[in-house]
């Protein structure tokens, strides 16, 4: 058993507090991974005191050479990618090969927030006065507190990370409890590619203590959190006391439409990669199949049938498709779900209970679970279980599978299977998420791409893709006046 610290001001160190708490595996509990500092809002102080103190000379680097250090830390990752995944595994449960494209998507997000290097573009515009040249430029916002969760301990923070230093911020990251040390591989690997001390620090710990406090600390100027819409709601009122810029990316009840025209052989293949990758443990998951009443009972039998195929048990197996969820009190909300749909009249197709044969009785494992007859607003329809676990809809036509999917308080992803064009673009267009995919899962985003949602799946800001650079920049203005008089805007003209 390896015990953790820290990373403040350039030094490894436990807390303030002397307190740890454990990492173990999920599918062998009794397997501990290490202890961790359980820190304090002492802390996080000293955090943000290294965090103000380098960002000084790290705004003065050029964005360039901020770059150049992350993507050195994305060749690392890249010739390490194996022990990361398995690490994380380990760590996390999801299936190895998913751990890899864990990893994967943050050395794609390493080379991409690399290139913005040379890409933070500002704007020309002409004056409206003589001999006056008009701009605005990006500036890095400054100290940035970044908040993770356990189900991408890899990608995630990545998003987070890698374009708030190359635009100039420095971080105090605090990762989720369930996932330290897969975090505190990351930030050995970017001390390994090069960046100072002070400007990334990493402070372990729960949220209701080093969250709560780093979240409150009148230095840090920004928070970037994923994770609940409760936590993210209330970040999000403290944020707006505090002055804070803040930008939230939180639940998600994604749905996917499998019209009558549909391919179901591929909309099959899409909807067990969608509800049952990662255990279902994904914002983006796909919760939810609404189904045409052409093709409902067909298609229903098709997907019951198929996910009696997936095998249960260990991610490190190669041959496991899924893995174990998270911890206890995960798989006590499942099971609280699936309960409540009985009650409220859906049918429990497949699944339902906990697999606890062989070897998955060590661990935290649920099989897939299929609800049938479930009808817009049961709460299986319309909360966040984050687990294995699909809600089967039907509907009657295009027009009430779009109201179907859009009657939640969510908007992240959203999915439609269909041969015609013109159904395709309607859904495009109608449906009210950040995300809409066409003939594939609600899961596959890529680094290059704008991630988010609206309504109570975040606050308006994207991250991934050129969009990240919003959160982490901020605009100014500059006005050069070479007329060699006062000129006064609005005035004279």
């Amino acid at each position: 058993m390896k015990i953790y610290q820290n990373y403040v001001g350039g030094k490894w160190a436990a807390s303030s507090s002397g307190k740890t708490f454990e990492d173990r595996n999920p599918a062998r509990w009794e397997e501990i991974i290490g202890t961790f500092p359980r820190s304090t809002p002492q802390d996080v102080d000293r955090a943000v005191s290294a965090a103000k103190e380098a960002f000084e000379s790290w705004r003065l680097v050029p964005a360039p050479r901020r770059g150049d250090i992350v993507r050195k830390a994305g060749d690392i990752m890249s010739a390490r990618k194996e022990d990361i995944a398995r690490e994380m595994t380990r760590e996390m449960g999801k299936v190895v090969e998913e751990a890899r494209g864990d990893v994967q998507e943050g050395i794609d997000t390493a080379y991409y927030a690399a290139s913005e290097g040379r890409r933070l573009f500002g704007v020309i515009a002409p004056s409206e006065l003589s001999n006056k040249f008009n701009m605005a430029v990006r500036v890095p916002v400054g100290i940035c507190g970044l908040i993770t969760p356990w189900n991408f301990p890899m990608a995630i923070p990545t998003w987070k990370i890698f374009p708030a230093l190359v635009s100039g911020n420095t971080v105090i990251f605090k990762p989720a409890e369930d996932t330290p040390a897969t975090a505190t591989t990351l930030v050995e690997i970017l001390i390994e590619a090069g960046v100072p001390e002070g400007v990334l620090n990493l402070v372990h710990g729960f949220g209701i203590e080093a969250g709560a406090a780093l979240v409150e600390h009148a230095g840090v100027d920004l928070i970037s959190f994923t994770g609940s819409t409760e936590v993210g709601r209330k970040i999000a009122e403290v944020c707006g006391r505090t002055g804070k810029r803040v930008a939230l990316e939180m639940g998600g009840k994604n749905a996917q439409i499998v019209m009558e025209d549909a391919d179901l052989e591929l909309a099959l293949e899409g909807i067990l990669w969608g509800a049952f990758g990662t255990t279902g443990q994904r914002c983006t998951a796909t919760s939810r199949l609404i189904v045409h009443e052409g093709v409902y009972n067909k298609f229903i039998s098709m997907v019951v049938e198929k996910s009696k195929t997936l095998r249960i048990g260990d991610g490190l197996d190669e041959n496991s498709d899924v893995g174990p969820l998270i911890n206890e009190q995960q798989l006590q909300t499942v099971q609280k779900y699936v309960e409540i749909g009985r009650q409220e009249g859906a049918k429990v197709l497949l699944g339902g209970v906990r697999d606890d044969s062989g070897e998955c009785r060590k661990g935290y494992f649920f099989k897939p679970t299929i609800l049938s007859d479930v009808i817009p607003g049961m709460r299986v329809e319309k909360e966040e279980i984050f687990g294995p676990v699909l809600a089967i809809i039907k509907v009657r036509s295009l027009d009430e599978a779009i109201q179907v999917a859009n009657d939640t308080q969510y908007g992240l992803s959203s999915s439609i299977y269909t041969k015609d064009i013109n159904k395709a673009f309607q859904a495009i267009r109608d449906l009210r998420a950040g995300i809409t995919y066409v003939n594939a899962p609600t899961i596959g985003a890529e680094a290059h791409m704008p991630f988010g949602g609206v309504k109570g799946t975040g606050n308006g800001h994207r991250e991934g893709g050129w969009t990240v650079f919003d959160i982490f920049t901020e605009w100014k203005a500059v006005y050069v006046d070479y007329s060699g008089k006062l000129q006064r805007a609005q005035i004279d003209l």
